[in-house]
């Protein structure tokens, strides 16, 4: 894993460097940043501590190196590890929803996660969906390199686009014109679960 971390960190550096590396370094690095995506899970149990700032800063910093069309960096990212402010989105959200405390695993909205990155596009920009994918992928592949769980959320999102939800979206401050589209659970995982299948009938070569 130090290996993974260090060759995973280096080239998030390389990125924003722009130092291409010669030959053998991008073959390493290739070879190391594989095993990454491989070997990443969603993560839904997480130890209570939330992630460290400097870290989460680390892993943002490879988020906005994504590819962007234009170069337009058409998002916006809110980072949070407040748990009263968790706290108060997920009391509001059980209000609704009391049937999702019935899970003896419920900690919280967000996956039980306790820092959680919210993500919004740039609706002025009709390809900002994509930018923001590319953004979180970079993202949760640099948290597992440093051996920080994470989970995609949708869910919570609807909720925060709730009437119920509006107060707590409008406290992340996003500007105007800009749209949340998903948000990320981080955290250190408090399981291992196992890989799920995935299939390569949908991919074709022409």
């Amino acid at each position: 894993m130090n290996k993974i971390l260090i060759s995973v960190a280096a080239l998030c550096m390389l990125v924003s460097c722009g130092n291409s590396g010669t030959a053998t370094e991008k073959t390493d690095k290739a070879m190391t940043v594989e095993e990454v995506i491989m070997s990443r899970r969603s993560i839904r149990k997480y130890k209570p501590q939330p992630v460290e700032r400097e870290k989460m800063e680390k892993i943002a910093l490879c988020g906005i190196n994504a590819p962007n069309g234009q170069n337009k960096q058409s998002w916006e990212i809110r980072i949070t590890d407040n748990p009263e402010f968790i706290s108060a989105i997920t009391d509001a959200y059980l209000k609704i929803y009391p049937e999702a405390a019935q899970d003896s695993n419920f900690v919280n909205i967000f996956r039980n996660a306790p820092t959680v990155a919210f993500i919004a596009n740039d609706t002025a920009y009709e390809l900002s969906q994509i930018d923001c994918g590319l953004l979180g992928g970079n993202m949760v592949l640099m948290a597992h390199a440093m051996g920080i769980g994470s989970c995609c959320l949708g869910s919570p999102v609807r909720f925060l686009k709730s009437a119920e939800g509006m107060p707590f979206l409008k406290e992340l401050g996003f500007s105007q014109g800009y749209n949340l589209l998903y948000a990320i659970g981080f955290g250190y995982p408090d399981e291992e679960p196992a890989a799920k299948p995935r299939s390569m009938d949908k991919v074709k070569f022409l």
